[in-house]
């Protein structure tokens, strides 16, 4: 009864009788976070964040790819029934009518408004937002150098004819860059600025808001101003933690040849990255990091400058995973726990107990329902995720059993995965007729860098048959 008093309470003095909720979505952002226990990044803002909030050690995304897995977030439905597995394809062209997390929130009364990747560049959603949303055109490139070379590349892909796919990683430039600029030369920088104003502007109005901040970094290219790549020294950058293949792993579905970190200008198209490449490539994105950090922290700042801070849940999250040379591989799009597994971190004023951290199985489509619980609302039946909610006062509470994902390889080939305290196991079917044409398991306990797949072993089989049991009954396959 304190907990209900006190939330009223503080609702009463801001004039809302609902929270604030800032929606902070970070691209391609690893699990490699003081915050979770590995300080080789330096992010004291995430890491802050985290002092004041829950910690989710194990949250999934349900597909490690930018455009689907933003629109499960988004509709808060799975990818299998979005039927989005590519970075074209517009949910409102295969799910029309469902209602998305900013839609909802805009039909409560709520001004919703969005900065920076929040759904996937191009692919926005103008029902989700009372204002229109803003996505800084800003150069991705800030040295003059670089930005000629995108000029030539143009040009030269003109002349060629070449259009779509091929034209884009035609005119890719530099896979990372560090130029002596401002924050908000950049792309992010520019967002957050904004958003700040935004925010601000908040304070006068009676009506709650969502706001959603989205930062593009640390995805590829690497670019990012020169003060955050001197915060770290390239030679001193740890090798991957495993650099070979899993062992007995398929060729050609288990992992990719990496192919978006070649398409940019100077990256080898075939074959090892070599190890001044990979280190630098490494930099940049430990660089990016720092970078969209800093951010963070001018933009909650910001929030607690206004006293906004005092009625408004903060939620941050990452699209999906990301390899830096782990498996002598790079970037997401697979299934395997590194791709899959996410930072995921929640405040609210209304914590009794701050700075701690649940094992829970979370997922990213439970985002949707936990957002819509925590501010008082009844909860869309159509929604295929589960409210986290309750986790906010007991994190210890039992979870979910599982956690699940997916990935294609083209149209032909889905991979199924399912994540259990102890396991990560992945069948690979046909999806003509759901055939399985490859198993893999991996005891996450014994061997949590999955360096040997042992779905072939004669002591796993009833375990692993629990596990494909799972992965039937969550997508009604046989």
């Amino acid at each position: 009864m304190k907990y209900l008093l006190s939330i009223i309470f503080t609702l009463t003095i801001f004039g809302n009788d609902k929270p604030n909720i800032i929606f902070i979505a970070i691209d391609d952002l690893r699990n490699e976070l003081a915050c979770y226990g590995v300080d080789k990044i330096k992010t004291p803002h995430i890491d802050n964040l985290a002092k004041h909030g829950l910690i989710f050690d194990n949250a999934y995304c349900q597909i490690a790819i930018c455009s689907p897995s933003r629109t499960s977030v988004l509709t808060g439905l799975r990818p299998q029934s979005t039927k989005v597995f590519d970075l074209t394809t517009h949910f409102r062209d295969t799910v029309p009518d469902v209602i998305t997390l900013g839609q909802f929130f805009k039909q409560k009364g709520y001004i919703t408004q969005g900065f920076g990747k929040i759904y996937h560049n191009s692919l926005d959603d103008p029902r989700s937002w009372s204002i229109k949303h803003f996505m800084s055109k800003n150069s991705l490139y800030q040295r003059a150098e670089n930005q000629q070379l995108i000029k030539n590349q143009v040009k030269a892909a003109k002349e060629k004819k070449l259009k779509g796919h091929e034209f884009r990683f035609a005119t890719m430039g530099p896979a990372y860059e560090s130029a002596d600029v401002p924050d908000e030369a950049y792309p992010d920088g520019e967002n957050t600025k904004l958003a700040i104003k935004a925010l601000k502007g908040f304070v006068q109005k009676k009506q709650p808001f969502f706001l959603a901040l989205g930062f593009s970094k640390p995805h590829l290219p690497f670019n990012a101003p020169k003060k955050y790549w001197d915060l770290y020294e390239e030679d001193k950058l740890d090798p991957p933690a495993i650099s070979h293949r899993p062992l007995d792993s398929h060729p050609r579905l288990t992992l990719t040849k990496s192919g978006e970190v070649r398409s940019y200008h100077g990256v080898v198209k075939e074959g090892s990255l070599g190890a001044e490449m990979s280190s630098k490539l490494k930099h940049g994105y430990y660089a990016s990091v720092s970078y969209i950090d800093a951010l963070i922290g001018k933009f909650l700042q910001s929030l607690k400058d206004t006293g906004l801070d005092k009625n408004t849940i903060v939620i941050l999250w990452s699209d999906h995973g990301f390899k830096l040379g782990e498996y002598d591989s790079w970037v997401k799009h697979s299934n395997m726990e590194i791709d899959a597994r996410v930072p995921l971190i929640i405040s609210s004023p209304w914590m009794k107990v701050k700075g701690v951290r649940t094992n829970a199985l979370v997922e990213l489509v439970d985002i949707y329902p936990s957002l819509v619980d925590l501010s008082g609302f009844t909860v869309p039946t159509f929604l295929e995720g589960t409210s986290f909610a309750p986790l906010l006062k007991k994190p210890n509470t039992p979870w979910k059993k599982a956690a699940f994902s997916q990935y294609n390889r083209g149209s032909k080939i889905m991979g199924y995965s399912v994540r259990t305290a102890y396991f990560r196991y992945t069948e690979w079917r046909l999806v003509k007729n759901n055939k399985v044409i490859f198993k893999e398991l991996y005891d996450q306990v014994n061997d949590p860098l999955q360096s040997r797949n042992i779905a072939k072993k004669e002591e796993v089989k009833i375990v692993q048959a629990e596990l494909h049991e799972m992965i039937n009954q969550q997508w009604g396959l046989k």
